[in-house]
């Protein structure tokens, strides 16, 4: 059903100072910030040779990632995403499975602008996984 890892998504408290970081310590290439109000969060990619990695910071207090960064004051991995070929069959089959959606069942659009969606936790490892129309 998985594809390739799209990106490892990890929350920070302030883009500017975790973009800075991985510029002057690793030598990332960061991107622009993009806000997605819809989404609550501001993000940043960082190009890798095999995937990416997204900086997501809360735009305000109802963020989902603010609510996370409560939890992990310091932040931390928040989510890895993968490209699968058929998201609604990937659907159904972790739904047939007994694996909860997050929100709702309909795909919404990500960051990158394809359709996506979320796999609690509880469900797979304890680890959010976002799954991604390749």
């Amino acid at each position: 059903m998985i594809g390739s890892i799209n990106h490892i998504a990890i929350a920070v408290h302030d883009l500017g100072v975790a973009s800075a970081h991985w510029r002057e310590r690793v030598g990332a290439v960061v991107s622009a910030p993009q806000r997605f109000p819809k989404h609550g969060v501001k993000v940043v990619f960082i190009a890798a040779s095999n995937g990416k990695v997204e900086l997501l910071e809360p735009l305000d207090d109802k963020s989902p990632i603010a609510k996370f960064l409560e939890r992990n004051p310091d932040g931390g991995l928040h989510h890895i995403c993968f490209d699968v070929p058929d998201l609604i069959a990937s659907r159904d089959q972790l739904l047939a499975t007994g694996a909860r959606i997050l929100g709702s069942p309909d795909p919404k659009i990500g960051a990158h602008g394809k359709p996506v969606l979320f796999i609690h936790p509880k469900d797979l490892t304890g680890t959010l996984i976002e799954l991604q129309q390749a």
